[in-house]
Order: structure tokens, then C-alpha cells, then sequence
């Protein structure tokens, strides 16, 4: 059932206030109260049900068989083809294999001599000096002599090869070559000859349903049994005011410890537990809610899902003791309400992330 807050008084003065609101008629001042809700009463009621219903058996009595005898066609009447290959007969037929040409005879050049005389040095004269081999003076120039010479030309026979007439060709033809092949012809074509086939049949036996399958019914009854339940006999509700200590109506610190990463009860949290929480519940009829906290180091969605288990712990170990579930609520805050600036990557103390794992617990109506 959806929890809301309890609905609460703080009474410091005011009766005829408290009387127009159907609040408590003898509040003390500086007291608080609690509108506490009445549990529904039951009953237990017998009611017959019906456990098994009735229902109807059917009995096969199976079909009969006769045998028949009946002409079957197993082949039917067809007609098949029979392919009459063509003949053939040779015949000679005449080709050039080699076709006629002409071929050309070549007639190389011919050729002559002759001779020219050229002058390879023409006719010279100049003076020529010469010293005397019996020269008396130490000056050999005082014995030279110059003497004017002449020296006549100079020429030389050259023989050489002249074209008496060049080179040329002659037609030289060559007859074509001819010889024959062998050529099969049809004499006569190919055909087809159609035969027919007849149909084939074969007696066989089989079963014909002689009598059909049928059925025969039998009806099974109804199977019942009577059963003891509980019903509401009378609703509760909101009906009386009960003082309640201040104090329980604000969060309030449990100082209840878990395993490592895990959501399960020390032996010292279960005596806070009992110290604490029970008595409360025991005494009166007010409901409470638990809320588990941890610290914002690990992850974001772990830390959600790790409060919420610590918070179904401490309510299940209500339970165990006879509190009503429907007076507890749990729920888990992860590490969306921190109590100091120790968020994801903060520089803080183990003791400033210890502040922030923390159970609370506050006073709710159902």
C-alpha cells in the first residue's frame, strides 16, 4: 500500500482549534500525536468449490474391413518414336589447291673499266739554301749558299669501274594445281516412324471400410470439496489520536552497519534493531519508514540498488520479529542525498564518507 506522511499534531496551545479540526480534545502543550489507523478485522468462512469438473469419456469401437478386387491402369497407352537415320553417298568434287602465279627471274647488272690520270702535286720552284761543309769562318751563315730550284708536277693513273647496265627482272609464270575431295550427300533424308503403345492394367486387392469407426460416451460427475477461507468482516480506519515522541517524526540516524558491498545484518545491527525500532512498533500502532544511504564513492547505479536491499533488510527483519509489512516501508537513496560535499571525485576522510552511510527511520501512516 502507498505510504504518506502521518498525519501529526504539535500542540502548544489552541483547544478550541483542535476540537473544530477533530484533533485530540486533551492535548498537553510541547506533545505530539499520531492519528494511528485500526487493522480490518476478519473471518473465516466455509465454502464448497468444485475441484474437478464433470466431464464425458468417449470409447472407440474401431472400423471393419472387407477386401475387393478392382482393374488398376498401371501404364498408360502411349506411342514412341523411332528415329530412321538419312543415307549417304560420296561424290568427287573438284578444287584448286594451288592457285597459278608468276614467278620473276632477276638479271643482275653488268659493269665495264676504265682508268683517268690525275695531277697529285702541281709543278714547284723556289730557292733552297745550303751551308757549305768546309766553311772556314766560325759564322756559319758567312757559308751559305742559295740556289734556285724548280721541281716539275706530279700525276697518277686512277682505274675505276663503270655501269654497263643495271639489274632488272623477267615474268616467269607458273601454272595452277588442282585436285579433288570426297563430298557425302544425302540420297535419302532422315525421318521418324511413329509406334503406338498400348495401355497395361493389373488386378489388385484392397481394404474398403465396411463399417465406419464409431463411439460410445460415458459422463464422469463433478468433484467438490469444501474449503475454509478468510473474508472481511469489518473495515479499519483512522480512529484514535496516540501521543508519539517528537523526535520519531524527523529522520532519524540508526546506527546500523553492514557487511562490505552487501546488505546483509550484523549481529550489532540486528541489537540496534531490537533496542531501537522494535519497541516503538510494539507499543503502538504508527508506521515507519526506512531509509538507507550510501556514500558516492563507486558506481552511481550499485549505490542505488545496495541502499535499497539495506532498507529491504531492516524491514524484513521486522517481519521476523511479528511486525505487520504493511507498517514498515523501505527505500533506497543511493548516494542522492548526501549530508556534506564528500560527491564523486571529492577529496574527504574516511570519516566525512562514513557520515554519509548512514539508516534513518521516521514515523509514517498507513
Amino acid at each position: 500500500m502507498k505510504q504518506k506522511l502521518l498525519l501529526l499534531v504539535c500542540f502548544i496551545a489552541g483547544i478550541g482549534f483542535s476540537q473544530a479540526q477533530g484533533l485530540p480534545t486533551n492535548p498537553e502543550p510541547g506533545k505530539c500525536y499520531v492519528k494511528c489507523i485500526t487493522k480490518d478485522s476478519f473471518k473465516e468462512v466455509e465454502e464448497t468449490i468444485q475441484t474437478y469438473p464433470a466431464y464425458t469419456t468417449l470409447q472407440v469401437i474401431p472400423a471393419t474391413y472387407k477386401t475387393v478386387e478392382e482393374s488398376v491402369l498401371v501404364k498408360e497407352a502411349t506411342k514412341k518414336f523411332v528415329y530412321v537415320p538419312a543415307t549417304y553417298e560420296n561424290v568427287e568434287v573438284p578444287y584448286v589447291n594451288q592457285e597459278g602465279r608468276t614467278d620473276l627471274k632477276v638479271i643482275p647488272a653488268s659493269f665495264g673499266n676504265d682508268s683517268r690520270t690525275f695531277e697529285v702535286h702541281p709543278q714547284t720552284s723556289g730557292w733552297e739554301y745550303k751551308v757549305l761543309e768546309d766553311c772556314p769562318s766560325v759564322n756559319k751563315d758567312d757559308c751559305v749558299a742559295a740556289c734556285f730550284v724548280e721541281y716539275p708536277a706530279q700525276s697518277r693513273d686512277v682505274s675505276f669501274t663503270t655501269l654497263s647496265s643495271d639489274a632488272s627482272t623477267n615474268a616467269v609464270p607458273v601454272s595452277e594445281k588442282t585436285t579433288t575431295y570426297t563430298k557425302r550427300v544425302i540420297k535419302t533424308p532422315a525421318r521418324m516412324d511413329e509406334i503406338q503403345i498400348p495401355a497395361e492394367y493389373k488386378t489388385i486387392k484392397r481394404k474398403v471400410i465396411a463399417t465406419p469407426a464409431s463411439t460410445t460416451t460415458n459422463t464422469i460427475a463433478a468433484q467438490y470439496q469444501t474449503v475454509t477461507r478468510t473474508v472481511l468482516d469489518k473495515k479499519g480506519g483512522i480512529t484514535t489520536w496516540e501521543e508519539v515522541d517528537c523526535e520519531l517524526l524527523d529522520p532519524n540516524v540508526l546506527p546500523v552497519f553492514y557487511e562490505l558491498g552487501s546488505a546483509r545484518l550484523t549481529p550489532a545491527s540486528k541489537k540496534t534493531i531490537d533496542e531501537t525500532l522494535l519497541p516503538i512498533l510494539t507499543d503502538s500502532n504508527v508506521s515507519i519508514e526506512i531509509m538507507s544511504h550510501t556514500d558516492a564513492r563507486g558506481n552511481d547505479d550499485f549505490n542505488q540498488s545496495l541502499s535499497q536491499q539495506r532498507a529491504n533488510s531492516v524491514v524484513n527483519y521486522l517481519v521476523s520479529k511479528g511486525i505487520s509489512r504493511s507498517r514498515l516501508s523501505a527505500k533506497g537513496y543511493g548516494e542522492t542525498r548526501l549530508t556534506n560535499r564528500c560527491s564523486n571525485g571529492s577529496d574527504c576522510s574516511e570519516a566525512q564518507h562514513q557520515r554519509n552511510r548512514r539508516t534513518e527511520f521516521r514515523v509514517l501512516s498507513n
